[in-house]
C-alpha cells in the first residue's frame, strides 16, 4: 500500500513539474517581444532612421524633402569609403562621438547613442543597439 501512495505522490509530483514547465514555456509577453526587437538593427532602422533615409535606406524618407541636406544613402557607406565599411566609425557617428563626415554637413542628424542608452535600465544596451544598427548597415551594402 505504501508503495502505491508513494507512486501516486512521485506520479503527482512529475506532473506538476511538468505543468510549471509548460507554463514558464508560455509564448513571450508583447513587452518582452518589443524589448527583444529594440535589439534588433532591422527594427531599430525602421523605427529611427527609415523617416529620413528611407524604408530602403537610399535617402528618400518621408521627412528628407523637409531637410536643408538630403539624407545620405546608407546602401553605399562602404563604396564612399574605397569599398571597405567603416564599422567602428559607423557606431561613432551613430552614438554621436563622432562627427560626420564633411559631406554630411551640419549635425542635422539626431544622436542616437544617449537616446537607445535611456530605452532601457543599463547603458550597456545602448551600445549593443549601435553595434546592432551598424550590422545592419553593413549588411544591407550595395556590392
Amino acid at each position: 500500500m505504501k508503495s502505491k501512495i508513494g507512486a501516486y505522490i512521485a506520479a503527482g509530483a512529475f506532473l506538476a513539474l511538468a505543468v510549471g514547465a509548460a507554463q514558464k514555456k508560455a509564448p513571450e509577453s508583447v513587452q518582452e517581444r518589443q524589448l527583444l526587437d529594440s535589439f534588433k538593427g532591422p527594427e531599430l532602422f525602421r523605427a529611427y532612421c527609415a523617416t529620413c533615409h528611407g524604408k530602403d535606406a537610399k535617402g528618400g524618407g518621408p521627412m528628407a524633402g523637409s531637410l536643408r541636406i538630403a539624407p545620405a544613402d546608407l546602401t553605399r557607406i562602404a563604396a564612399r569609403n574605397g569599398g571597405k565599411f567603416p564599422f567602428l566609425q559607423i557606431q561613432k557617428i551613430i552614438s554621436g562621438e563622432q562627427q560626420s563626415p564633411a559631406t554630411h554637413g551640419t549635425r542635422e542628424m539626431p544622436v542616437w547613442g544617449p537616446i537607445f542608452s535611456e530605452v532601457s535600465w543599463d547603458q550597456d544596451l545602448g551600445r549593443v543597439r549601435i553595434y546592432s544598427l551598424a550590422m545592419y548597415l553593413e549588411a544591407i551594402q550595395v556590392k
